[in-house]
């Protein structure tokens, strides 16, 4: 994963970099969300328990644009600029890709990959009674996918 989050990083500085501040900030604000963020956010459902160094290598990338939209100095705090633009931070991005990934495979969403529906499947077992877990949505995840 070192390798994928070096290079994605590379990526969005050099795309950052062909970005100036010599645009408006709506076209700014466009242009980061088109050619950085969508590479930051490309299969970055893979990325979930990565070491902690990577993701704050990840995190660099998005406080960079973010601090270029609202004109911020490098010292200056990126929460409320993160949070002026709906952004939410790496690890958070990374949670949600997973749960809308799962969201989909569970509710056989057309978007879904037919491959991530075959690796687990609802708690409720047909033909017996009700359990307390059918109601939660909880996956049951066959012995066979962890090699056990």
């Amino acid at each position: 994963m070192r390798t994928h989050v070096q290079r994605t990083v590379s990526r969005c500085f050099g795309a950052l970099r062909q970005i100036r501040r010599y645009v408006p900030t709506v076209t700014l604000h466009m242009l980061v969300v088109r050619l950085v963020l969508s590479r930051l956010d490309f299969g970055n459902a893979v990325l979930v328990g990565i070491l902690v160094y990577l993701v704050h290598r990840l995190e660099s990338v998005l406080n960079a644009p973010a601090r270029l939209i609202n004109r911020l100095k490098r010292s200056d705090h990126i929460t409320d600029a993160l949070v002026s633009l709906h952004w939410l931070r790496v690890s958070e991005r990374l949670q949600y890709k997973v749960a809308v990934l799962t969201y989909k495979v569970l509710h056989d969403r057309p978007t879904a990959p037919r491959y991530l529906g075959l690796l687990g499947r609802m708690a409720d077992l047909p033909g017996r009674r009700s359990l307390r877990s059918a109601s939660t949505s909880r996956l049951v995840v066959p012995s066979s996918v962890y090699g056990r």
